[in-house]
C-alpha cells in the first residue's frame, strides 16, 4: 500500500513523518497477558499524569494543534491517544474488543501517537491518501455512527475515508477474522524517531501476540 501526504497537510503541518506497518497476522478474541501489558501501561499513566498534563506530551499536543489548523475544536472530536489516556485518568477501564485492537490501543497510549489499525484486504485501491475532510463528506466511525469528519486529517483509499485520528471508519475496520493489518502512525510532532521506535514497538507486539513476524514498515512523509 502506498500513502500519500496532501499539499494541504503539508501546509499546516510541514514537519509530519509518518509510519505504515503491513503484517500478517493471526486475530484472537482476548489475549490475558496483552492486558497485564496494558494494565501496567494504564498504572504508570496514572502515578505520572493529569487529564490537564496529559495534552502536554509533545505528539498529543501537535496533533491538537493540527486540529485547530484544520479548523477542529480538539476537546470536542479527541485525537484518539488522548481520549485512551483520558479514559485511563478517569480510572475507567480501556474497552476489551480484540486482540489486534487491543495492540494498537496500547502502542497508542504508551507513544501519544494517534495510530489506525486496519484490516488491509477491506480497502479499495492500492494507495492512501493523507487529507482534510471535506463538509458534508460522508464517514462512519466505528461504534459511533455518521460523523463530521469536516477540518479533521482523513486518509481516504479510492472509495472514500477510512481513518482519521478520533476515529477509524466501519468499512476498513479490523474483525476477529483479521489476517492482513495495515498500521499508520500519525506523528504530528515530526519526530521521526520516536515515530520509528513506535512502530518498531508494534512490531514486537504483533510477534508475540499474532503469531506474526512482525511484518515490514516504512516511513512517509
Amino acid at each position: 500500500m502506498k500513502v500519500i501526504v496532501s499539499e494541504e497537510i503539508e501546509q499546516v503541518c510541514p514537519e509530519f513523518v509518518g509510519a505504515c506497518i503491513d503484517a500478517q497476522v493471526v486475530n484472537t478474541p482476548y489475549s490475558a497477558t496483552l492486558w497485564e501489558e496494558i494494565s501496567a501501561c494504564s498504572e504508570k499513566f496514572r502515578q505520572q499524569l493529569t487529564t490537564e498534563s496529559l495534552k502536554e506530551i509533545t505528539s498529543i499536543a501537535a496533533t491538537r494543534r493540527v486540529y485547530k489548523a484544520c479548523g477542529k475544536d480538539p476537546s470536542r472530536y479527541r485525537p484518539a491517544s488522548e481520549a485512551l489516556i483520558r479514559r485511563i485518568l478517569q480510572g475507567k477501564r480501556l474497552y476489551q474488543l480484540n486482540t489486534l485492537v487491543d495492540l494498537v490501543n496500547l502502542a497508542s497510549i504508551a507513544y501519544g501517537y494517534s495510530i489506525g489499525g486496519f484490516d488491509a484486504d477491506k480497502f479499495e485501491g492500492d494507495t492512501l491518501t493523507l487529507g482534510i475532510g471535506r463538509e458534508g463528506e460522508p464517514y462512519e466511525g466505528i461504534g459511533r455512527g455518521i460523523i463530521n469528519i469536516h477540518g479533521l486529517p482523513v486518509y481516504r483509499d479510492a472509495k472514500g475515508g477510512v481513518g482519521t485520528p478520533t476515529s477509524d471508519n466501519e468499512r476498513t475496520k479490523i474483525s476477529d477474522n483479521t489476517s492482513h493489518l495495515l498500521v499508520l502512525i500519525n506523528g504530528y510532532d515530526g519526530n521521526e524517531q520516536r515515530v520509528r521506535e513506535n512502530a518498531e514497538y508494534i512490531q514486537e507486539l504483533l510477534r508475540k501476540f499474532c503469531e506474526s513476524d512482525g511484518g515490514a514498515y516504512y516511513i512517509y512523509r
